[in-house]
């Protein structure tokens, strides 16, 4: 183990961009190639130029004469992870999508890179930091994540979240207005267009975008072959971002004012094909901050672990996504305890992680397993997620493309 932070500090010491060395093996780990597949015990992947180049047991991969070794003995390997939803609007990374690297990378490596997110969705930050950051990690310039971008979100007239005053977001009052604000966004290099399909307006109120407005987003993203994602508040919200017919749902949406929520909404979405990010350690943070009573808070969370069982069990889509950066806690231990308890498997949380992000955003041809000829994207855990999901986000070791971004002393 100590071979392993030792060459892995060294890699991130010398190169500051972190360029990927021509061959490295990791040796040693118990390796899960994908969600659902048998566990290679004491196995190798070699990486070469970047690239996954063999994966399998000790007597079937042999390990490159001149292939810089990391010794992973004891540890779990599993294909890098997606945080599919972060907000990268501290001044640190926006400052640092201008100046040198350096200032960006630090915040980026202890927010995502050290628990082993090497893909996000950012849904939160002006648009030109976002695409600044994402362009200069795709140049090699920046040592991060590979980065897809929303830019802020639009919200209905109204409907700008009271928590995030004085600022307003852009507000969309009809149906061409929308067409046109799309276009403006993915000409300006967004990846996807964020809705706040029902914006918490006060603490009390919720302004929930028409559905008109809603489906001409969809229908002009769509054609340009753009995502919608949406932040739905309450199951208004989120009817209307299923009538819409945006993509994702980004968190599940307890609320304390609604009663019951709308069980409609599951076989709706998984009919329409959309994907749910639960997002279940918002809750606490929120509810406590609003100083709910505790047993409330407890009510609430249930609810929306109720949601994300409810979803898996219909077979819906279910994707990883923490708020960091709207949220300062960075550690995701709370949302693998949550999602646990929610009746969720190791097997299906590494599904979240790995395989079902890669094939929402058309990237299963390099990225979600361990196989040869995809991206070395991987991540080397202490523990095993199938006895700890905590383990999850106790990372030794984290590779993008081939290049060290995180690696723990």
């Amino acid at each position: 183990m100590r071979r392993l932070a030792a060459l892995a500090w060294l890699a991130l010491a010398c190169s500051p961009a972190g360029p990927p060395a021509r061959e490295i093996a990791l040796v040693g780990a118990r390796i899960y190639p994908a969600p659902g597949a048998a566990p290679i015990d004491s196995g190798v992947v070699v990486v070469r130029d970047g690239k996954i180049a063999a994966v399998g047991p000790p007597d079937a991969v042999p390990v490159p004469g001149d292939a810089r070794v990391l010794d992973c003995t004891g540890l779990t390997v599993t294909a890098g992870f997606w945080n599919s939803h972060v907000h990268l609007g501290s001044p640190r990374l926006v400052a640092g999508a201008w100046l040198p690297g350096s200032l960006a990378a630090g915040p980026l490596r202890d927010m995502l890179g050290r628990y082993g997110f090497v893909h996000v969705l950012d849904t939160g930050s002006a648009l030109g930091a976002g695409v600044r950051l994402r362009e200069r990690v795709r140049r090699g310039t920046l040592l991060g994540p590979e980065i897809r971008t929303t830019g802020l979100g639009f919200v209905a007239v109204g409907g700008s979240p009271f928590y995030l005053r004085p600022f307003r977001l852009p507000e969309l009052a009809t149906p061409e207005a929308a067409r046109a604000a799309v276009s403006e966004r993915l000409d300006a290099g967004a990846d996807g267009i964020k809705l706040f399909t029902g914006g918490l307006a006060t603490p009390d109120s919720v302004v929930v975008m028409d559905v008109a407005i809603v489906r001409s987003v969809t229908e002009a993203a769509h054609a340009r072959g753009a995502f919608v994602v949406a932040h739905p508040s309450d199951s208004r919200g989120a009817r209307a971002a299923v009538d819409g017919g945006v993509d994702i749902i980004a968190h599940t949406f307890p609320d304390q004012r609604a009663g019951p929520w709308d069980r409609s909404l599951v076989p709706d979405m998984k009919r329409r094909g959309m994907a749910l990010v639960p997002t279940l350690m918002l809750w606490p943070y929120e509810f406590e901050r609003a100083q709910l009573p505790p047993e409330l808070v407890a009510s609430l969370i249930r609810v929306a672990q109720d949601q994300v069982q409810s979803f898996a069990a219909a077979g819906g889509q279910l994707l990883f996504g923490t708020d960091v950066g709207y949220m300062e806690d960075f550690d995701p231990s709370e949302e693998y305890g949550l999602l646990s308890e929610a009746g969720l498997s190791y097997a299906q949380i590494l599904a979240m992680l790995t395989a079902a992000p890669a094939e929402r955003f058309g990237a299963t041809e390099r990225s979600g397993r361990i196989a040869p000829g995809l991206d070395a994207d991987l991540v080397a855990l202490e523990g095993d997620p199938a006895a700890d999901v905590r383990a999850f986000a106790r990372v030794r070791l984290a590779l993008r493309a081939g290049a060290i971004v995180w690696a723990s002393e």
